[in-house]
């Protein structure tokens, strides 16, 4: 979207540059055919002539060899040089007159095509063509007062020091003034590539809903204790199909997983903590915890359990390994903010709810379930717990865990659609992933899944 933006602001700014060169082409062209130019026809002829062949060539540099920067300057240097030869032409190409003052014609050219390179947008280039046409400016000056003067000093300063000088003056700070806005066109355009670079670094980890918030900075990045839930899912059997698997189809497999996982954290407004191999931390309420962070969780689990489920028939039917996944879900209390590790810093969350979500993602496998949730998160939801073949099972002691805990899980065939599978169930014991997200009190956002 932005890269789209920036090229139709760029074609923009290409069109309003050809038509400020046509004009000032026109204004020269006018002036050559209509005489105003006594005493240095042939000088202005010159100038009318290459002045149309920068333009053209200066045109067709722009349309088909934009990366080449240096031609940029050239055509820059050779445009201010032709201001100069405009400005005081009658010095240059005709006998000494008495009349040396700017005329018209050169003074509006020489300020159309100031413009014209502040049109680029780049300082340096206003730099490099004020820096010519001022220079040249006042040597032509010098020049026209040293034919003027006489022997007294006075009469030198009296001829140099004119209403030229002042339109010079004029001219400067115009051209200062051009510089000032292209510099600050070059930060704003620069802060602007910074900001879309870490929303885009941020939306591959987080929900549109919270990559706002983040970019804010603020307290939210600080470390301070919240409560969240946390999610980890996991591929069983991943680590031996990785041992013989090719490159690419191990490559494959494991970026279609993580694509459908981070998309369907992210359409429930969930964030992305990191990817572990096969292996992913999930957290709902970070960084910002909310009322229904419990409730979208679970509704993403069991979103997982049945798009995982579809994910390996898939994969089964295009001749790819069949790989069950085990979820475990839990809430509670964690440290969240951004970890400090001096040259590494990681935007996370660490606790005893990060260390029993990962031992009940174990505690999956063993049960041979897709998904086990603690009676902690089940007792935060505020909507009724979604119809599902759910197995209580109280005091499971968790390795490393002084204290069992109650959990909640499902059977593997709970991940299966009702039209999948007639084996018995009653009406309403297993409902679709749609269905299901219905219990929450606000709808999610859209899946976006980069990187």
């Amino acid at each position: 979207m932005t890269s789209s933006l920036s090229a139709q602001w760029d074609a923009a700014r290409e069109i309003r540059s050809i038509l400020l060169r046509f004009v000032a082409f026109a204004i020269l062209l006018a002036n050559l055919l209509l005489g105003g130019n006594e005493g240095a026809e042939r000088t202005h002829f010159i100038v009318v002539i290459s002045y149309f062949i920068i333009s053209v060539a200066s045109v067709a540099t722009a349309r088909f060899l934009p990366s080449l920067s240096w031609l940029k300057t050239l055509f820059v240097v050779l445009d201010a040089l032709l201001v100069a030869l405009i400005l005081y032409a009658h010095i240059l190409g005709g006998p000494v007159t008495e009349n040396h003052n700017l005329t018209t014609t050169s003074l509006v050219v020489a300020f159309i095509l100031l413009n014209h390179v502040g049109l680029k947008q780049d300082r340096r280039l206003v730099l490099v063509f004020s820096g010519i046409v001022l220079g040249s400016w006042v040597a032509m000056l010098a020049i026209t007062a040293a034919r003027h003067h006489t022997a007294d000093a006075m009469s030198l300063l009296a001829a140099f020091f004119n209403q030229d000088l002042g339109l010079t003056v004029s001219f400067g700070f115009t051209a200062f003034a051009i510089y000032l806005l292209a510099r600050d066109h070059d930060r704003t355009r620069q802060e602007a590539l910074r900001a879309d670079k870490r929303r885009l670094n941020l939306s591959r980890f987080f929900s549109p809903l919270v990559v706002a918030d983040l970019q804010d900075g603020g307290s939210n990045l600080d470390l301070e204790r919240r409560n969240a839930a946390v999610m980890f899912v996991d591929l069983r059997d991943f680590t031996s199909f990785a041992e013989t698997a090719p490159a690419r189809e191990l490559a494959l497999v494991l970026a279609e997983y993580r694509h459908l996982v981070s998309g369907t954290i992210f359409q429930h407004g969930g964030t992305v903590d990191k990817f572990i191999g096969d292996g992913v931390m999930a957290v709902f309420g970070q960084p910002k915890p909310t009322e229904n962070d419990a409730d979208r969780a679970l509704a993403c689990a069991l979103d997982l359990v049945d798009a995982l489920n579809d994910w390996k028939n898939h994969s089964m039917l295009n001749g790819y390994p069949a790989l069950n996944a085990g979820i475990g879900l839990h809430y509670g209390t964690v440290v969240g903010g951004v970890l400090d590790s001096g040259c590494h810093s990681e935007f996370t969350v660490i606790g005893d709810a990060v260390n029993v979500a990962q031992r009940l993602e174990t505690l999956a496998k063993s049960l041979d379930a897709p998904l086990v949730v603690s009676s902690a998160l089940m007792a935060r939801l505020q909507n009724p717990v979604p119809s599902a073949l759910w197995i209580p099972q109280s005091s499971v002691p968790l390795p490393g865990r002084r204290h069992p805990i109650d959990v909640w899980y499902l059977r593997r065939e709970a991940g299966l659609n009702p039209a999948d599978d007639n084996s018995g169930y009653e009406t309403g014991d297993i409902q679709t992933a749609l269905q299901r997200s219905s219990f929450q009190s606000s709808p999610p956002g859209p899946t976006v899944c980069t990187g």
